[in-house]
């Protein structure tokens, strides 16, 4: 399966803004009440995140979801 390149921006983003906070998968998902295994497919680019979950993660993050989606486009096709 192909993945998307704004799911892996996306992944990327929250990445980095993870690390920035000093925090493990393990760790936020345990904020957010979700599994760490989910949020290692969505920082891989490999998970299509649902709303409600991005904005338990940028609530977790103490950073507004405009940050986290900051740059990226919908692209119409995968790679």
């Amino acid at each position: 399966m192909k993945r998307s390149r704004s799911l892996e921006k996306l992944g990327t983003s929250i990445r980095r803004l993870r690390v920035a906070a000093g925090l493990s998968q393990e760790k936020l998902g345990f904020m957010t009440g979700l599994h760490r295994t989910y949020l290692g497919g969505v920082e891989r680019g490999e998970r299509n995140i649902g709303f409600l979950n991005l904005l338990r993660i940028a609530r977790a993050l103490n950073v507004k979801v405009e940050d986290v989606v900051r740059g990226i486009s919908v692209d119409s096709t995968s790679r």
